[in-house]
């Protein structure tokens, strides 16, 4: 059976800033039709895979007991986890079947021309037209190009790690990227005996090096070996586990583990979209070519969220989302020059937030800097860091030294992804550092840090 649908938008894939405008379209009496080639990923890659499941892993892989057996503890999380990823994957997908006008189909969507495309489903094929169409259809995995890795039996995603209900007792993770620091702390945190290998001279390459330095020394302090500067060479399968060969400074070492997770990146998904067909360019990387209001060389297919590179965050998704709106039902003046001072985190523990400039970037702009940074251990303002018994990490802002705004901030510190967004705002405003440090904030609270923080400038240097 071959079935043709007609409808003023076509979204492919069933990501967080896709949902958004399929919903409000919907709402609107618009006839949509969104495409999902996995009913396991209603929602994207956020409740489904990503942020929702993870912080779940972070937060109860500090709850165990000193006598609560590992392995238990784990299975248990993971079972939690998921019963909160399957309740808002049903949740998600309600939401927009429960929109009259708005229908979702299951099933591998493939461009015939620019208005036309092709869906094949479990059981049919369909064909469905369309006067937009949004792609957003998110990312994956990437896998390095070492010898025994890809056929490894050990060799795991992060999505099958955190869906596996064994807890590997030796984890090896490529990459020290946030991804691989936030997988190597949880596991670490479960009982795993954790191994990351990062192929530059330090982690946190972006991060002035005060900020990576402190970040290395809570995660080697937690037990994770960091093995810095390595090239892993080959990966070797043997009867109780896998051997890891890899070159340091010259010299070859191996290790034997349990698995071996690649957080190399993530690349846009674009395969077996025929892009071609509709006559969309993608960039070298293979993203989704898009110009500032997220039109792909087409006009009326625009690309959202992580399938058009860049910044890979579900917020940023969701503004894309924003900027589509206001194409299609506002004043088409929203694009992403609009969008400035957006913060990031890694969900370490304590977390590191960040946003705006590095100290090294500053300079580099030929900025005349003023630098506040205190220890967590010595911010008198910040009792709640002893009230939960996490002191470790550093608060360090970045100032215009003539005109006192702020112009970045690193904050790793229990809250900081909390906090992150009250200086994000503060920037985005130009609150200078002197208001945000007499400001007026609740007690006991993290964000009370900014008043002795700020007010401490520990050298004034010119760029």
């Amino acid at each position: 059976m071959n079935s043709t649908l007609d409808a003023d938008l076509l979204v492919i894939g069933f990501g967080k800033g896709g949902k958004a405008v399929a919903a409000r379209m919907g709402r609107l009496g618009k006839r949509v039709v969104v495409v999902e080639r996995s009913a396991r990923m209603y929602g994207g890659t956020c409740p489904n895979v990503g942020c929702v499941p993870t912080k779940g892993l972070v937060h109860r892989s500090h709850q165990r007991r000193p006598g609560d057996p590992a392995q238990d503890w784990y299975q248990r999380s993971v079972g939690e986890v998921q019963s909160i990823r399957e309740m808002m994957r049903h949740g998600n997908l309600d939401a927009l079947n429960g929109i009259e006008t708005v229908t979702v189909l299951t099933g591998q969507a493939s461009f015939i021309d620019a208005h036309t495309v092709g869906v094949t489903t479990a059981d049919d094929r369909l064909t469905v037209t369309a006067d937009t169409i949004l792609i957003n259809t998110g990312s994956e995995p990437v896998t390095p190009d070492i010898p025994g890795l890809a056929t490894s039996g050990h060799t795991v995603t992060s999505t099958e790690l955190i869906e596996s209900t064994t807890l590997p007792r030796r984890l090896a993770i490529l990459g020290g990227g946030y991804l691989g620091i936030e997988f190597a702390s949880i596991y670490r945190a479960f009982g795993s005996q954790v191994t990351m290998f990062e192929h530059a001279a330090r982690i946190l390459t972006r991060e002035d090096d005060d900020i990576a330095a402190a970040a290395h020394g809570i995660l080697a302090g937690d037990g994770i070996e960091i093995v810095t500067g390595a090239q892993v060479t080959r990966v070797r399968d043997g009867e109780h586990g896998a051997t890891i060969d890899y070159d340091t400074d010259g010299r070859q070492h191996s290790v034997e583990v349990d698995a071996i997770l690649t957080a190399a990146g993530r690349v846009p998904a674009t395969r077996d979209l025929g892009l071609d067909a509709a006559g969309v360019r993608t960039t070298g990387a293979g993203a989704v070519e898009v110009d500032e209001y997220l039109r792909t060389s087409q006009p009326h297919i625009y690309a959202l969220g992580d399938v058009r590179g860049g910044p890979q965050f579900t917020y940023l998704s969701l503004d894309d989302s924003r900027i589509v709106l206001d194409q299609l039902t506002g004043e088409g003046r929203r694009s992403m020059t609009d969008r400035v001072v957006v913060p990031h985190a890694l969900f370490m523990t304590p977390p590191l937030a960040t946003v705006g400039m590095t100290e090294r970037e500053a300079r580099e702009a030929g900025r005349r800097v003023a630098i506040a940074s205190q220890p967590v251990a010595d911010i008198v303002a910040m009792p709640r860091a002893y009230a939960v018994n996490e002191t470790r990490g550093v608060m360090k802002f970045v100032i215009d030294a003539e005109t006192d705004e702020i112009l970045g901030a690193a904050l790793l510190s229990v809250d900081a992804q909390e906090i992150i967004n009250t200086v994000a705002l503060a920037m985005r405003h130009r609150i200078t550092a002197a208001e945000l440090r007499d400001a007026v904030y609740t007690h006991p609270s993290s964000t009370e840090a900014l008043n002795d923080v700020l007010a401490t400038v520990i050298r004034v240097d010119e760029a």
